[in-house]
């Protein structure tokens, strides 16, 4: 069983891994602008980035403690967002960038460690497909090859057969050519007498 083989592009292979990381550093990014405009100090934006924060925290923990076990992508989805907003409403309201580049820094790690998860996950679930595949592709051939043999071992058989009654039907032939044969003799010694058409047919 031939299966295509796919590579992927680098650069497919690398965006997961550096993901987290432009993530939270746009978010970081987008906060400074904002606070460059006029968010530095003013606490309106601070509590609509509080409340925004946890709203979606709030919405994240309904969801995990949703009916069935949750719903894991959207709680994980509804944190992320309320760490985005919280990292965005701090770095917009500090006047240094200390304190943001430090939230930066944790939300970075804490979004590595919960992609590092589903990473793992993924790789299990690779692993165990490809060596499903393997072992599908290893009994495909062995399948083929027990096959092979079978086939070849009745070719060589009917081979065989053939030869054999040829080189009978040729003994035969022979001998009943010569001088003084007798077919009786064939059945007095105990052998099997051949049928008469069979003969005329030889000959």
């Amino acid at each position: 069983m031939n299966e295509p083989l796919t590579q992927r592009h680098w650069a497919a292979l690398a965006a997961p891994k550096v993901a987290p990381a432009i993530g939270t550093s746009t978010v970081l990014i987008l906060g400074r602008i904002w606070n460059a405009n006029g968010a530095e100090h003013s606490a309106g934006n601070a509590v609509l980035m509080i409340a925004l924060a946890a709203g979606a925290s709030t919405a994240g923990a309904f969801a995990a403690a949703g009916h069935g076990g949750g719903d894991g992508a959207l709680a994980g989805t509804a944190f992320a967002t309320s760490g985005a907003l919280a990292l965005a409403g701090v770095a917009g309201y500090a006047d240094g960038w200390s304190l943001p580049i430090l939230l930066w820094a944790v939300a970075t790690a804490v979004a590595y460690g919960i992609a590092a998860r589903y990473w793992r996950t993924d790789r299990r679930t690779t692993l165990a497909h490809d060596r499903h595949t393997t072992v599908r592709r290893e009994e495909h051939a062995h399948v083929e090859r027990v096959e092979a043999l079978r086939a070849g071992a009745q070719i060589e058989a009917a081979r065989a057969g053939a030869a054999y009654a040829e080189q009978l039907a040729t003994a035969l032939i022979t001998r009943a050519a010569l001088p003084g044969y007798d077919p009786q003799a064939i059945t007095r010694a105990g052998l099997p007498e051949l049928p008469a058409g069979d003969l005329k047919n030889s000959q």
